[in-house]
């Protein structure tokens, strides 16, 4: 995530020395169809309890690591400054129960989260313009491979994104895009076929930089 932060630091950084005045870019309209290019953080914000079928506490809880994945952008205007856009990609996670002496794997999984939301743009005439969004997402549970002899399975469900974020014209139709996202998901995992169950929030912030073109 630091490396993530800094590359978005030095592309800010570079676009404000590229951009010059005299440099023609490309503001959206009506009609304007973009697409984002992202190497994206996922910082899971997880909490989940582990407990026996019973209901009886096993002192256990639910880690899931970060990851870093690419991801891609397609976003409509609808006018200069309101859009849609759709958010792909996929995402691998390590999951483990930990708590006491215990910290052990459990599962790796991966993930598909197709994100929709919808956009507001401010500033659409000038060189940098914020944006804020909201939307749902949906998460498959692509592939969950069991580790160390434990068998995970989680249930598919929708969640909800709040996003913030900038583009930063450069020239012609080019951008470079800074987006953070807020996703509200939880889930229900069985652990050993239900001899073991916990409900999982993940909530995880998303955070993206990319290159932007303007069609």
């Amino acid at each position: 995530m630091k490396k993530l932060l800094f590359a978005a630091l030095a592309a800010v950084t570079l676009t404000g020395g590229a951009a010059s005045a005299q440099e023609a870019f490309k503001a959206p309209t009506a009609g304007t169809i973009k697409l984002d290019l992202r190497l994206t953080g996922i910082v899971p914000d997880e909490s989940g309890a582990i407990l026996t079928a019973a209901g009886a506490a096993t002192g256990l809880n639910v880690k899931v690591n970060d990851s870093v994945v690419p991801t891609i952008g397609i976003e409509y205007y609808v006018t200069p400054a309101v859009s849609l856009e759709l958010i792909a990609g996929s995402g691998n996670h390590t999951v483990k129960a930990v708590g006491g002496a215990t910290n052990i794997e459990v599962s790796d999984l991966w993930h598909v989260p197709p994100t929709l939301t919808a956009k507001y743009h401010f500033a659409t005439e000038s060189r940098i313009s914020p944006y804020v969004g909201a939307g749902l997402t949906y998460i498959w549970f692509a592939s969950e491979d069991g580790k160390n002899g434990f068998n995970v399975d989680l249930k598919d469900d929708f969640g909800y994104a709040l996003q913030v974020g900038a583009d930063f014209a450069t020239k012609g139709p080019w951008s470079v895009n800074l987006d953070l996202k807020h996703i509200a998901f939880e889930t229900d995992a069985k652990i050993n076929f239900g001899a073991l169950k916990s409900k999982v929030t993940l909530d995880p912030w998303v955070a993206s930089i990319g290159i932007g073109y303007k069609f």
